[in-house]
């Protein structure tokens, strides 16, 4: 959500920020900016609504040289996206621009405050309110921009991530974070500045994670200055990047989600290594042997997320309860934080995000924590905020997600909670010898297993080209696959815009059966394990009313085949592992009707990879 990106150094800025906002455009945006500083210091700003291609192309004329600048590409909160809403904003003088990510809450009273002593804005955003505040600040205390920058932020009430450059001060980018990610990139002769890495990794692979309300002063052929907006001094603390640049590309396919569910084997088995070993027979996750006591003793586990990872989340409740015996409750993380929940200091609480910057998440771990409650982190970004906010937690290590629509993340996540759910079932010893065994042994065979499903690519687009027609989907399943038709709805609407609703399969008959005609295309989870009975029967019920039913059966299955009007086929496996393999034709059949369709894959409208506002 909203994408930042800074240079300074010896190489002509623009090139460089132009591509690392490219690299940014999996993030979700409408618009399109960027502030340069010239040779004489005259600072340039240039911003357009659309795709960064738009700016690229609104700048061809223009003078886009200097080798200090910052870009911005911004996801809409406060006012439509258009020309004057786009990042940068300049102050009134034209001698500050800033970007910004996050929202300021208090934006009107400053707003009123700043229109009162004649200040007058051009756009609708908080972030101009910041940029005017902060030359309010610099003129009336006469101060330099770093100083001024800090005063505005001890009064400023909300998140961000900010980055400001000034007009005849072509050597100095002062920029701040609180609740949205920032990373500073440090090169030869040169510092980077991101959202996130994926911008800096093509340039160096040491960065500085700025942590919660700190400033950063770049000044060119100098030391990196880190100070709280408390004036506390900070030491930098440099670590080394794991992504590479290989992992940024798409690798010869025609979108980054496609790449990413061909991915799965090998991202899932990257998951496991080292921790699921079935020479051994036994698993180990750090982050849960060195507390586990806190899991043992557990009186209740709350797991809280959003979206895909939610999904994930109802997925691990089955897991935790059915091997573990301890009750779960899986919370949305926007709704946790605000409904003064009851957190024990004997509760363990697991937070889950793919970014580890999921603004509602955080908060609510910030709740929990103040609660006295145990607070366990799974997300995939290393440095990212989760990890630095929980006790402890584990990465789920399949590398850089592109694609706004979560795949590889969303199973890796599933199979983090499971490798979880039975280290606690053996430190509890609630689960048998025997069981713990087999689902060890059988999850080392899952990669290859998701292989095989892969390898009807093909047949699963020839589908997707059936039901490009529909105006609505429904998506069933029963105990570990209830959630998968959640997730499979949900890639549905993400990417193709196609309404898709999941209901647990016997919930269709308190409701959505009205729905059911030969126009409804119906999704049904049946490998042959749970409740295959139920399910169906649940068939039977759609085709007694004309539904078009599209099974996802076990190998093999001519029972539910033979109902079917189409049939995906997945491999056998274990109750509680299906909806790793389930999960993946519903995430190509979703891939193949947005691509027919001429949906943009990657980029879905309206929507942003890391949400880091409400």
């Amino acid at each position: 959500m909203c994408g930042i990106v800074g240079y300074i150094g010896k190489k002509a800025a623009y090139p460089i920020l132009i591509k690392g906002l490219h690299r940014l455009e999996y993030r979700g945006y409408d618009s399109a900016g960027i502030a340069l500083i010239d040779s004489v210091g005259n600072l340039n700003v240039y911003k357009t609504k659309g795709k960064v291609q738009d700016l690229e192309t609104f700048v061809e004329s223009k003078n886009i040289t200097g080798t200090i600048g910052i870009a911005h590409t911004r996801w809409a909160t406060h006012g439509e996206p258009n020309n004057a809403n786009a990042h940068p904003h300049c102050s009134e003088s034209e001698t500050l621009a800033l970007i910004h990510n996050g929202i300021i809450e208090n934006y009107a009273a400053l707003k009123e405050s700043l229109i009162k002593q004649g200040y007058h804005f051009s756009s609708s955003t908080d972030t101009e309110v910041l940029i005017q505040f902060i030359e309010h600040i610099k003129k009336t205390e006469n101060l330099c921009l770093a100083q001024a920058v800090q005063l505005a932020l001890n009064q400023v009430v909300g998140a961000y991530a900010i980055a400001v450059i000034e007009k005849g001060n072509p050597d100095t980018i002062v920029a701040a974070r609180k609740g949205s990610p920032l990373v500073v990139g440090i090169g030869e002769g040169e510092y980077f500045l991101a959202s996130d890495a994926t911008p800096i990794v093509e340039y160096t692979n040491k960065v500085v994670y700025i942590d919660e309300e700190e400033i950063v002063i770049i000044n060119r052929d100098k030391e990196l200055k880190i100070k709280t907006i408390t004036n506390v001094e900070k030491t930098p603390t440099i670590k080394e990047l794991e992504l590479t640049l290989s992992q940024l590309e798409k690798g010869g396919y025609p979108h980054f989600m496609l790449k990413e569910i061909f991915e799965q084997p090998e991202s899932l088995a990257t998951s496991m290594k080292g921790r699921v070993n079935v020479d051994a027979n036994n698993i180990s996750l750090a982050g849960f042997i060195d507390n586990k006591e806190k899991f043992v003793k557990a009186s209740r586990i709350i797991i809280t997320a959003c979206g895909t990872s939610w999904h994930a989340a109802q997925i691990g409740k089955y897991a935790i309860e059915e091997f573990a015996r301890i009750p779960v409750e899986v919370e949305y993380s926007s709704e946790f934080r605000y409904r003064k929940p009851v957190v024990h200091k004997n509760d363990v609480v697991i937070a889950i995000s793919q970014s580890g910057e999921t603004a509602d998440t955080l908060a609510a771990i910030d709740l929990a924590k103040s609660q006295g409650a145990f607070i366990f982190g799974i997300c995939n970004v290393v440095g990212s905020s989760i990890p630095r906010n929980t006790h402890s937690g584990c990465y789920t290590h399949v590398g850089p997600e592109i694609g706004v629509a979560s795949t590889k993340a969303f199973t890796a996540q599933v199979t983090v909670l499971l490798m979880l759910a039975l280290s606690i079932a053996k430190a509890r010893k609630t689960i048998a010898d025997e069981d713990y065994l087999k689902i060890i042994a059988e999850l080392g065979q899952i990669p290859k297993k998701i292989e095989t499903i892969l390898q009807e690519n093909n047949c699963i687009a020839d589908l997707a080209k059936v039901f490009t027609y529909a105006q609505n989907f429904i998506y069933l399943g029963r105990g570990y696959n209830f959630p998968i038709a959640l997730e499979g709805a949900l890639k549905l609407k993400e990417i193709s815009y196609i309404h898709a609703e999941g209901y647990p399969a016997a919930e269709m008959k308190h409701g959505p059966i009205a729905l059911i005609n030969a126009e409804m295309p119906v999704v049904i989870i049946a490998p042959n394990t749970g409740m295959y009975e139920k399910v169906v029967s649940n068939i039977q019920e759609i085709k007694a009313r004309k539904g078009r039913v599209i099974s996802v059966i076990t190998k093999g299955d001519h029972v539910v085949k033979d109902l079917s009007d189409y049939s995906i086929e997945i491999p056998e496996t274990l109750d509680c592992l299906s909806p790793l393999l389930a999960s993946i034709p519903l995430q190509l059949l979703a891939y193949h009707i947005a691509v027919v369709k001429g949906c943009d894959v990657d980029q879905p409208r309206n929507l942003a990879k890391s949400v880091t506002v409400e």
